[in-house]
C-alpha cells in the first residue's frame, strides 16, 4: 500500500488560488495513478481530477476543467492540485487517492482507488 497525506488547504476568497499537495510514502509512487476527490457537507464524494502514473494523461471533472490543474512529481513522491478562480461551490474536504495497475476501470469512480489520504479542508468565502 501507499500512504497519502494531503496539505495546503485553507480559507480563501472567491477568485483566489490555492495549491494542494499530497505526499506519498510506502510503495513505489510512480507505479500508481493518482486522483483528487472532494466531498462537500451533505453531499457525496465527487471526482475532481486524475493523472496517470507517467503523467501522460490527465482527467478532469467538468466543473473544474480550465480552473484546476493536476500534476505529479515522481521524484518527490508528490501529487499536486493547482486550483485557481476558486468559487464558493469548491468548498469541500479534498482527498487524494492512489490506484495500482490492477485497477483498469474509469478514473472517475472512487471505487477504482485503493488508498486514500485523510483529507484537507478548502473553504472559499463569497
Amino acid at each position: 500500500q501507499v500512504q497519502l497525506v494531503e496539505s495546503g488547504g485553507g480559507l480563501v476568497q472567491t477568485g483566489d488560488s490555492l495549491r494542494l499537495s499530497c505526499a506519498a510514502s510506502g510503495r513505489t509512487f510512480s507505479n500508481y495513478a493518482m486522483g483528487w476527490f472532494r466531498q462537500a457537507p451533505g453531499k457525496e464524494l465527487e471526482f475532481v481530477a486524475a493523472v496517470t502514473w507517467s503523467a501522460g494523461r490527465t482527467y478532469y471533472a467538468e466543473s473544474v476543467q480550465g480552473r484546476f490543474t493536476i500534476s505529479r512529481d515522481n521524484a518527490k513522491n508528490t501529487l499536486y492540485l493547482q486550483m485557481s478562480s476558486l468559487k464558493p461551490e469548491d468548498t469541500a474536504v479534498y482527498y487524494c487517492a492512489a490506484r495500482g495497475p490492477t485497477y483498469t476501470s474509469s478514473y472517475y469512480q472512487s471505487t477504482q482507488y485503493e488508498n486514500w489520504g485523510q483529507g484537507t479542508q478548502v473553504t472559499v468565502s463569497s
